[in-house]
């Protein structure tokens, strides 16, 4: 089942009595009913369920237990708690260890842009939090929305600025607004793992099975001609995260000559880290479908 077509879980009242009640109790009593919330969307979604032992028997290498399978559900709810947070600019009790920062800073000092390529491990809001702590450009995001409008729209009404420096991918302007940020030094943000159901993709190996990866990205940072790194923001308990960036390719180059090789030796590597970051944080792997397309054989 391609992700596109996965129907989206809970509603924006939910969204809004959560934001309500951490809003008027605080977030002690919040993050207490992150526990029976994480446990009822675990009960009663089977196939995301078995979606994340699917992977966690490649990430972990061994069989997962209930333990093991649950947290993904409750590290996946204190980060939707945590935004709600990092969004209103509140995160002074968090602590965000981040790592690499110097290496992005300087490419930034040179007024060149940078592409950052993520993927759906732990939170993109704790890099925004980094951001909103006195990054002095310009932040936006390339996304796929169309399987996220609930969450998306009540986010939206929460913190309209964040709203509106996300580029929602197939949008006609889409590429025309990210090269005008990067010609301004700014930076954008592409998710890479997930194949959209349309466009490009390759198999490459990912924890041991190959999986399918979109070359768009790549392209797209082709294209664009900026440096590019990877950069993402890991859960790693109550109020803390480590947020990454680390260097990836000074520019991503394509002969037309040997165009799909170069793009898969690209993707093949994107691929490679990713698996050693899902290794090292496997419960905040949030990609809840059927990533190597064997639930359904």
């Amino acid at each position: 089942m391609i992700w596109t077509r996965q129907k989206e879980r809970g509603s924006v009242a939910a969204l809004r009595l959560m934001a309500w009640i951490v809003t008027r109790l605080g977030y002690g009593f919040g993050y207490a009913l992150l526990w029976p919330i994480a446990l009822y969307f675990f009960l009663s979604s089977p196939r995301q369920r078995q979606a994340v032992r699917q992977f966690q028997r490649r990430a972990l290498g061994r069989e997962p237990g209930i333990a093991d399978l649950f947290r993904t559900f409750f590290v996946f709810s204190a980060t939707l708690l945590d935004r709600l947070f990092l969004l209103g600019n509140r995160f002074k009790d968090y602590e965000l260890r981040v790592f690499g920062l110097d290496l992005l800073n300087e490419r930034i000092a040179r007024g060149e842009g940078c592409i950052l390529l993520g993927a759906h491990l732990g939170s993109f809001n704790a890099m925004h939090a980094v951001a909103d702590t006195g990054c002095p450009v310009e932040v936006v995001a390339l996304m796929h929305t169309q399987n996220a409008t609930k969450s998306a729209s009540f986010f939206a009404e929460l913190d309209p600025r964040q709203a509106a420096a996300i580029i929602p991918l197939g949008q006609p302007d889409a590429m025309l607004r990210a090269k005008e940020c990067l010609e301004r030094g700014g930076l954008v943000g592409i998710l890479a793992d997930r194949t959209p159901g349309t466009g490009k993709v390759t198999r490459v190996p990912f924890l041991g099975d190959p999986a399918a990866f979109p070359l768009g990205p790549h392209i797209l940072a082709g294209v664009l001609g900026a440096p590019v790194m990877i950069a993402f923001g890991v859960w790693t308990g109550r109020r803390r995260y480590e947020v990454h960036f680390e260097p990836f390719a000074d520019r991503i180059t394509i002969d037309r000559r040997d165009r799909q090789a170069q793009l898969e030796q690209v993707a093949a590597r994107y691929a490679a880290r990713i698996e050693q970051i899902a290794r090292r944080f496997p419960y905040n792997w949030f990609n809840f479908y059927d990533f190597w397309e064997e639930m359904d054989a």
